[in-house]
């Protein structure tokens, strides 16, 4: 430890390998053990000698440095990651479910009426039980060709009287599982979605209807971008001179909700800043977007929010993910898996729900989606968002954190576009700032400058959820990144 110095950071690791021409073509694949080996050397912590240029940051007067950076609740960001699970419909039981949400730290999970029935084996019981069990909460949704608005409304009001209710979900990708609303067909193999679209506005108007559920956020279908003709499921609320089938102040929803899965044909193999582009808002997402959803179709080009209003529309992601396999060996699903949730919350979505929690043991195909394989053990995924999860970890009150006007006046020293970073602020007022790369091989050099002194403590959520190093007394920190996030706890308190 060392008063007043500039800190350095090493984190040169192990690289992966991007030369494969599809994630799905065949290639040696490290063994469980040998990847779990490799992860163990991704990161070396060093403390670097201080030096001259670096340790004169400190005595003299900082540069301007601008306006200083607001924070967010840590709170607000965990409650944002949730996942996709299985039910005891499905095999999967109660207690091995509780089991793995814990350990992960999930704050939410996708569910809906789907597989949902009196007598079982998945009841309206089963998530309440989950709830009390792990304290998450669920986004209620009329899943896959769903249209009981009815049903969807009886069954979330006791989620909502046991604070378990997160949102209402429209339908599951109508492209795939189409509906038969009012005696009309839609979505799917059919030649219009007119009964999507109704289907979507009667189920926001019921839940705005009811006075119990009526605060409760609705989110829209996912994959609107697909719609073959021009219902107005691009928008929210239809806007005037709209041109489309249904009228102007038609709604539909609070949120657009996607599945942006970050491996696509567009961009199918390992890449720098792979989920960053992902949760890009603008046409240069490579993927399925908030913009080929909402901004402009990607099935038949129907116009819809400019890019002005894409950045500031709300948003969630129900499904991302991805499968091991081919270029995406344990390591690469945990990398990006690790990154993703701080790359959507930092690009604007509110919440984030990656497919899958264990490998599906019902479906075939390659089904290595999960945090866990399907006899339950934790890949490398779950391990790394344990400990993203405990590092951030704050259960407390966080009304403190987020009616304060905490700020930080800190700077990134010219960082590539593959650094990111995100403030954070615990209930008892630390600042938590992660830093993160994105960079698929090599390594980022960034300094990190504060106007005032702080003691600082760093965390390596792929080394374990003890501290790497603590520091008092320092305005500098040197940081070498690759590919997984950084966890910099500043506490001016303890300087």
């Amino acid at each position: 430890m060392c008063d007043g110095r500039a800190l350095g950071l090493s984190a040169i690791g192990s690289r992966l390998s991007a030369k494969e021409s599809s994630p799905l073509a065949e290639s040696q694949k490290l063994t469980a053990d040998s990847q779990r080996a490799s992860a163990e050397e991704h990161m070396r912590f060093t403390t670097l000698p201080c030096c001259l240029a670096l340790a004169s940051l400190l005595t003299a007067a900082p540069a301007a440095y601008g306006e200083p950076t607001a924070v967010v609740p840590t709170t607000q960001f965990l409650d944002s990651i949730g996942v996709n699970t299985t039910f005891p419909n499905r095999g999967q039981p109660l207690e091995r479910t509780i089991e793995m949400i814990r350990h992960c730290g999930f704050r939410w999970v996708r569910g809906g009426i789907e597989g949902l029935s009196d007598d079982g084996p998945t009841t309206l019981q089963t998530y309440l039980d989950l709830h009390e069990a792990t304290g998450v909460r669920f986004s209620w949704g009329l899943v896959s060709g769903g249209t009981d608005i009815e049903k969807l409304l009886r069954t979330a009001r006791p989620l909502a009287d046991a604070g378990a209710l997160l949102a209402f979900e429209g339908n599951n990708e109508p492209n795939n599982w189409g509906v038969t609303y009012q005696g009309e067909r839609g979505g799917g193999d059919a030649t219009t979605w007119l009964p999507v679209a109704k289907l979507q506005r009667d189920m926001y108007a019921a839940v705005k209807a009811d006075p119990q559920l009526r605060d409760y956020p609705v989110w829209t279908i996912s994959e609107a971008g697909a719609q073959r003709d021009n219902v107005g499921l691009q928008f929210l609320t239809i806007p005037p001179g709209a041109n489309t089938l249904l009228p102007a102040g038609t709604q539909f929803a609070d949120a657009a909700n996607c599945h942006n899965y970050f491996y696509h044909p567009a961009s199918p193999v390992p890449a720098d800043n792979k989920v960053w582009n992902a949760a890009d808002p603008s046409p240069e997402c490579r993927v399925d977007g908030l913009y080929g959803n909402h901004g402009l179709t990607w099935a038949k080009k129907f116009p819809g929010y400019d890019q002005h209003q894409l950045d500031a529309l709300p948003r969630v992601t129900t499904e991302t993910g991805t499968t091991i396999g081919g270029a995406i060996s344990e390591q690469r699903h945990a990398l990006d898996l690790l990154n993703l949730f701080l790359a959507q919350f930092k690009r604007g979505w509110s919440h984030t729900c990656v497919y899958l929690l264990r490998d599906r043991t019902d479906e075939g195909g390659n089904q290595q989606f999960g945090y866990y394989d399907r006899d339950y053990q934790p890949r490398l995924a779950a391990e790394y968002l344990h400990n993203l999860t405990t590092i951030l970890a704050d259960d407390g009150n966080a009304a403190g954190a987020q009616g304060s006007t905490a700020k930080l006046d800190y700077r990134l020293i010219d960082p590539p576009e593959t650094v990111h970073d995100l403030l954070l602020v615990r209930s008892d007022g630390v600042l938590q700032l992660v830093v993160w790369g994105e960079r698929l091989e090599g390594v980022d050099r960034v300094t990190l400058e504060l106007a005032a002194p702080a003691a600082v403590t760093i965390y390596d959520p792929t080394q374990g959820v003890a501290a790497l190093e603590t520091h008092t007394h320092v305005r500098s920190v040197a940081l070498e990144l690759n590919d997984h996030p950084l966890i910099l706890e500043l506490d001016a308190r303890r300087d």
